[in-house]
């Protein structure tokens, strides 16, 4: 005699009620015809919106309400060429650089959708380059303001004291999030190099990887927008 259980997944053989919910996560179903990896992603990334938001939305209420004069950005961010004073001039070149970088990731899913895993994991190591050479120009823009111009989280001798503060709080965790993004970048472009991956692979994790590095993009956007240009 046959086990119900294992008969096909017609409607009247599947669980109803709270034994069906459990088997459908359990299977690894898709959710209005997204898979789940790509869903978290974007649950994943919803919730980091509202954590930036709330970043920027409170830079710009204090930087309102403070009396104290803000610092100039593109004095503040400048540098000297050839003696002459460039403002925002390395905040132009992160932003380039990174912006660029969408681009590149762009051609990886490109490549992912067409099965051609070295061309994918080409473009994704670039992209971790260009993501690795934009903290790095970060790492260098921290040590200028933190060593020769003095500026503390806790104190500013430029202006309002509270403009260290915002500053390193909000470029910090953007760049903690590009350095996560380039490791995980590394990860995946070595997971679809593996032998046999091009021909049994699933190269949505392509995909969800460049959400998640488009999705950083973006923020700087934001970020260059409401801190270095206002």
């Amino acid at each position: 005699m046959s086990n119900p259980t294992l008969q096909t997944d017609s409607p009247e053989a599947l669980p109803q009620g709270w034994r069906g919910v459990a088997r459908d996560w359990s299977d690894d179903r898709e959710a209005f015809k997204v898979p789940w990896g790509k869903a978290m992603m974007w649950i994943f990334l919803l919730s980091d919106t509202f954590v930036f938001s709330s970043f920027l939305i409170g830079y710009m209420t204090v930087r309102m309400s403070t009396t104290v004069p803000w610092p100039d950005p593109s004095k503040v961010f400048g540098l000297s060429v050839g003696g002459v004073e460039v403002p925002l001039l390395l905040i132009a070149i992160m932003t380039f650089v990174l912006i660029s970088s969408s681009g590149t990731m762009a051609m990886a899913v490109n490549f992912g959708y067409r099965r051609e895993a070295k061309r994918a994991a080409l473009l994704m190591l670039a992209t971790a380059l260009l993501g690795a050479a934009f903290v790095s120009m970060q790492a260098f823009e921290w040590t200028k303001l933190i060593v020769h111009e003095g500026i503390r989280p806790w104190g500013n001798p430029l202006g309002a004291a509270q403009f260290g503060a915002c500053f390193f709080m909000i470029t910090g965790f953007h760049g903690f999030h590009v350095t996560c993004g380039v490791i995980y970048l590394l990860v995946i472009a070595r997971k679809i190099l593996q032998p046999g991956f091009a021909e049994h692979g699933n190269f949505q994790i392509v995909e969800i990887a460049g959400l998640y590095w488009h999705f950083v993009d973006l923020v700087w956007v934001f970020i260059f927008a409401l801190f270095y240009l206002w």
